[in-house]
Parts: C-alpha cells; sequence; structure tokens
C-alpha cells in the first residue's frame, strides 16, 4: 500500500512577494520542499502528490519535480479555480484559490491509501513525519484522521505574527481548531482569532495546527459534499476560503469525525515574511553541518 504526501503548492505567497515555493534555502540552493520530500521518504512515505497552478507546471517540474522524480512514485495536480460543482461558476473578479479544502479535493481521483497533508512552504522536520506515518499505518479510517500537534512557541516568526490553529482537545481528541492569528510579546504568546472573538494568551506548549494532517481517502467524499454547501453560503464573497480546518472542526463537533491530536516536538522553520529567509538558510545549514542531512540534499 501506498502513503501518500499531498504537498498544496498552489498558494499565491502573497505576504513573501513571490512564488516562495522555489526560493533557495539550503548550501546547495535546495528548497523547503525538499526537505519535506526528503524527511517524507526517510519516514516510510512512498508517494507524493504535488498541487500546483496550472501556469506554473513547467517551472515547478524543472525544479522541484526534476530533483525528486526516481526518489519517489511524483504525481502532479492542478488547483483549477473552475474546478467546481456542476452548476457553479467562478463569480466575475475572483482571484484567490478557493483554499485548502478545494485544493484537496482536487486530488480525490489521484489519491486512493491514506495520505498527508502538508503546506509547500513550511519546514516540519522529520519527527513530525515518523508520527504521521506511524498515524497513517495504525490509526487511520474513514471515522478518524490526525492533526500533528506542534507546541506554539516552536512555530513563531520574529519577523511578524503567524497564522496557527490552536489545538482545543480532550483527552488528546480534538474538540475545536480555532484559526489564529499568534505572536509572541513580553514572553507571553497572544492569539486573535479570525472569527473576530476575543483575543487570549496561551503558553509556549499549547498545541497548535500547522496544516499537518492525516487522513483516510474517504474524506474526499467529505469534502465533495460540503463543497456545494459552502459554495451556496460564500461564492459572492471573492476572499472566502473552504478551509480543511474548518471541515475537520464542523465533522467532528457532528460526531462524523474522531480527531486525534498527536504531539511533535519538531520546531517548525519557514518564510512567511521574505525577512525569515535568513534565519531558515541559517538552520538548514547548521544542520547540514550537524550530519542530519547530506550535502547535497539529492545526491546522484
Amino acid at each position: 500500500m501506498d502513503y501518500t504526501l499531498l504537498i498544496m503548492a498552489a498558494g499565491m505567497g502573497s505576504r513573501f512577494g513571490g512564488l516562495k515555493q522555489i526560493e533557495p534555502v539550503g548550501p546547495n540552493d535546495e528548497f523547503i520542499i525538499d526537505y519535506s520530500v526528503y524527511d517524507a521518504v526517510k519516514a516510510g512515505f512512498t508517494k507524493v502528490v504535488f498541487i500546483i497552478k496550472r501556469e506554473n507546471e513547467q517551472i515547478f517540474k524543472e525544479t522541484i519535480g526534476s530533483r525528486v522524480e526516481g526518489k519517489i512514485k511524483v504525481e502532479y495536480v492542478f488547483q483549477d479555480m473552475d474546478n467546481l460543482p456542476e452548476g457553479y461558476e467562478v463569480p466575475e473578479g475572483r482571484e484567490k484559490p478557493w483554499g485548502t479544502a478545494h485544493a484537496i479535493l482536487c486530488a480525490k481521483d489521484t489519491i486512493k491509501e491514506p495520505f498527508a497533508i502538508i503546506n509547500a512552504d513550511d519546514f516540519y522536520g522529520r519527527d513530525a513525519y515518523m508520527v504521521m506515518i506511524k498515524a497513517l499505518k495504525e490509526n487511520i479510517d474513514k471515522n478518524r484522521c490526525v492533526i500533528v500537534g506542534y507546541e506554539a512557541g516552536n512555530t513563531l516568526s520574529e519577523n511578524g505574527s503567524v497564522k496557527r490553529a490552536i489545538c482545543e482537545m480532550e483527552n488528546g481528541k480534538l474538540t475545536k481548531l480555532v484559526e489564529s492569528k499568534i505572536w509572541e510579546e513580553n514572553d507571553m504568546i497572544k492569539v486573535e482569532p479570525l472569527n473576530g472573538s476575543e483575543p487570549f494568551i496561551v503558553t509556549k506548549d499549547t498545541l497548535v495546527s500547522m496544516n499537518m494532517l492525516g487522513f483516510d481517502s474517504s474524506i474526499f467524499d467529505t469534502l465533495e459534499r460540503k463543497f456545494p454547501i459552502f459554495l451556496n453560503e460564500n461564492i459572492e464573497n471573492l476572499k472566502s476560503e473552504y478551509l480543511i480546518p474548518e471541515v475537520v472542526t464542523e465533522e467532528s463537533e457532528k460526531g462524523n469525525l474522531e480527531v486525534d491530536v498527536l504531539k511533535t516536538n519538531a520546531k517548525w522553520y519557514g518564510v512567511t515574511y521574505r525577512e525569515d529567509k535568513e534565519g531558515v538558510v541559517s538552520k538548514l545549514k547548521e544542520m547540514t553541518e550537524n550530519g542530519i542531512y547530506p550535502s547535497p540534499l539529492w545526491k546522484k
């Protein structure tokens, strides 16, 4: 059986100011995605599916694809804005993609096995992939999924707030995901929920979701069922997004989905802001010098 890593690389990268998925950060000009695939292979994943924009296909395949093909099975999926249920059309003026749940739904004909999702521009750390592959092999079925939870203090940027989903739990099971902006101030982590509810403070060891979730392939049926409901309520809002954390929360609250939150001790690195790049480059250089990664990463 395959265990698939679905990498969401169709984002516009507006805050970073470009196609940040192909921004070199490693000692030999490796990209963050290179490290994601490398760690996934080491953990035991057997297939990777890239969700990309159709217009980025050539540059993506010439850069990232050419490096990882031959190391793991590779497939590509396009997140087209007009990939909508019958009877729906893209409203005039819409430029933003439909969101992470729609991106995943675009891969429904490509993935028939247990799979994990990640963002293309986040460095997750190998421990997170080890935690996830164990869950995919042991705990995932049509009624259960998993979130790899990071300590909030391990996911911050020194250059501004970041979006994280605060995991509210009971006995290790998710009760709610609170999509929020978080940042550190006076040695405290401040949380501003995106739904407009009151800000609050959390400790550094509070678990947050970094969009590393694991599913059985039956999740596609759920996403397909709920998408028209989302469109009926939001299609006129040109910035609305069909988001996987919201789907998971709703299905959990209805009792349709049991969500395990599994902790990783890994530290996140990413380029939310252009100023973040220097720190990521320095950390990857250090990990390479310490033998965690070979140099170059993909030896011929």
